[in-house]
């Protein structure tokens, strides 16, 4: 068994991504769209965690700065079932009982 982070604790991709690259750098929400070709709109919906990482994303980040695209869409997949867990919008379902 894993140790497990209270789902408050879990960070979405992209406001991480600001604090770590574009802040610290002085890359603009504009600059950085378009060195990868998005739209504005679309680059600060994602830097302000109002859309989730896509692996196109997330690949278009690990050729500008390195950080791997897995590593990314793990944190978005942990953010994801962690907003769900704080929600209380975990399905209600039974364990299935397979009889071999």
């Amino acid at each position: 068994m894993g140790i497990e982070l209270h789902p408050s604790l879990i960070s979405h991709p992209g406001p991480w991504m600001l604090r770590t690259f574009l802040e610290p750098y002085n890359i603009s929400v504009t600059e950085m769209a378009k060195h990868i070709g998005v739209s504005r709109q679309n680059m600060s919906a994602l830097l302000n965690g109002r859309s989730a990482m896509s692996a196109r994303m997330a690949l278009s980040f690990e050729k500008a700065f390195g950080v791997k695209a897995d590593t990314l869409l793990r944190m978005q997949v942990a953010y994801d079932l962690a907003q769900l867990k704080l929600k209380g919008e975990e399905p209600d379902v039974k364990r299935l009982e397979c009889v071999g």
